[in-house]
């Protein structure tokens, strides 16, 4: 026979209020794991289970070597680059396969004069020390100094394999190569800023001050032969 409409209003409403059983449940968990994640933040740092702590483990620095400097110091450039760095698969769309990331690279260049490359006759004096003549090697520059306190990847966009691949690596934040990449082009734009004219500049400048100031009347600085 036929079930009568009150006979499935009385089966269905059982499995309505279990199902709204069931939904109230997880409402409740979840309003439960929410609430104990902001009581836990709020307890001081010894009574939270879950609070992180920093421990320094590392050893005491260790001396390699020690070299004696004859530089002069004249220039220093400070730089400013965007690195966009853009991986994709060959074969599939950078949303399945591939990366793209936006690094910020701060770092400075200093360019100096190694006046240890001075021969015996880069500097000759007149007879009577009133007169001096200095051959002054030309200005270099040093290895980028790329500041990891202002360097940071500002924006990164990862394909659905890489953030799989991120989520089981265990060194997914590596930002070797944007770093290099960062330190070569600060290098590349350092050379071609006229940093090594300003330190060439200032290096001749001080040698002359203060050979005038040690009494010579005329100072001549010559760039050094190559």
């Amino acid at each position: 026979m036929a079930r009568t409409a009150q006979e499935k209003a009385e089966t269905s409403t059982p499995r309505k209020r279990g199902l709204r059983t069931l939904v109230l449940a997880i409402v409740v968990a979840v309003a439960v794991v929410i609430a104990g994640q902001q009581l836990l933040r709020m307890l001081p740092g010894r009574l939270n289970p879950f609070a992180e702590e920093t421990k320094d483990r590392s050893g005491p620095a260790l001396l390699q070597s020690i070299r004696d400097l004859a530089r002069f110091e004249s220039a220093s450039g400070n730089f400013q680059v965007i690195v966009d760095l853009e991986k994709d698969a060959k074969f599939l769309p950078s949303s399945v396969r591939g990366t793209r990331t936006l690094f910020v690279g701060n770092g400075s260049v200093d360019a100096y004069v190694d006046f240890s490359k001075l021969g015996s006759g880069a500097v000759t004096v007149n007879a009577d020390r009133t007169a001096a003549t200095v051959r002054l090697p030309r200005a270099q520059l040093e290895p980028t100094n790329l500041d990891s306190k202002r360097s940071y990847v500002f924006s990164t966009q990862r394909g659905l394999t890489n953030r799989l691949g991120d989520f089981f690596s265990s060194n997914p934040n590596n930002q070797q190569q944007l770093y290099v990449l960062a330190s070569q082009k600060i290098q590349t734009a350092a050379a071609e800023s006229g940093l090594q004219n300003r330190a060439d500049q200032n290096a001749r400048t001080m040698l002359h001050n203060m050979l005038k100031a040690l009494g010579f009347r005329t100072v001549t600085i010559q760039p050094a032969s190559q």
